[in-house]
């Protein structure tokens, strides 16, 4: 009996352990796009000591921004040819220290770079803020054209 517990409790601890590997899934959805400058790559010994390295080419890399539930990113692709369409709601998950992206045709994920992260709620206080701003500013022109035209 008790050589059938620690077989189901070592049963068990693997099935979680694949869970925290594979990541859980989170829904969302892609507002914005540009090309930026790619994000420096930093890889092991030489990254470390061998100090601030130029980029030798002009490479460009798509930035996306992605509405979560809770969060927002702005995430930068690795490369030029990883294209997201826009207002498609995408599966992401953590993975070290990227963002892993599923969508919904591809085989395989797709892995980038966070470049910002902030919470849904100031964001959407950014983004009302930044409205209030563009039709205040709206009015007054309309106020001034009415004006010069009497």
């Amino acid at each position: 009996m008790k050589h059938i517990m620690c077989l189901m409790a070592a049963l068990c601890s693997l099935q979680t352990a694949r869970a925290d590997q594979l990541g859980i899934y989170q829904h969302g959805t892609i507002v914005r796009m540009r090309m930026s400058d790619c994000l420096p790559s930093h890889h092991g010994f030489v990254a470390t000591f061998g100090g601030p390295q130029a980029q030798t080419t002009a490479d460009v890399c798509p930035e996306y921004t992605l509405i979560s539930d809770k969060v927002v990113f702005v995430i930068v692709g690795k490369s030029s040819n990883q294209l997201i369409p826009l207002a498609d709601v995408i599966d992401f998950r953590f993975q070290k220290s990227e963002l892993a992206v599923r969508l919904d045709d591809a085989k395989r994920e797709s892995r980038f770079n966070i470049k910002e992260m902030i919470l849904r709620s100031e964001w959407d206080m950014m983004q009302k803020h930044i409205t209030d701003q563009f039709n205040a500013q709206t009015t007054l022109a309309e106020r001034v054209l009415t004006n010069r035209s009497r």
